[in-house]
């Protein structure tokens, strides 16, 4: 067996138990990011590293894909409590917008390459 398709040598490479990275791969593999074969070490992806982007992969490892979460029971008598939600609401929601936009147009393709090249650069 080729040690580097297993999880346990990719979670010693990241510096995590090897059962995170199995649950992350499970993510990945119900949004239909990746394959996996039981009794076969490692995944592959199901698409085109140019078909995959940074969104499709936030989007299947957050259970909730909202960037910020705001306490959801704020003092209703204290005047800023009352009045936070909303206004955290409009400004975080303008900022999951603009991240999702922006992940949406980086694709694992992108990643890949410059990885690439700043590894090639070390060389």
């Amino acid at each position: 067996m080729d040690h580097e398709k297993t999880s346990e040598w990719m979670a010693s490479s990241i510096g995590v138990n090897p059962v995170i990275v199995r649950n992350i791969t499970g993510m990945l593999r119900r949004a239909g990011l990746v394959r996996t074969h039981r009794g076969v070490a490692g995944a592959n992806a199901s698409r085109k590293m140019s078909e995959i982007s940074l969104l499709d992969v936030f989007k299947a490892v957050e259970a909730d894909s909202e960037i910020f979460s705001i306490h959801p029971r704020p003092s209703a008598t204290c005047p800023v409590g009352s009045r936070i939600k909303g206004t955290l609401e409009h400004a975080f929601g303008n900022v999951q917008v603009a991240m999702e936009d922006r992940l949406s147009t980086i694709t694992m393709d992108d990643v890949l390459r410059d990885l690439r090249s700043t590894m090639a650069l070390e060389a």
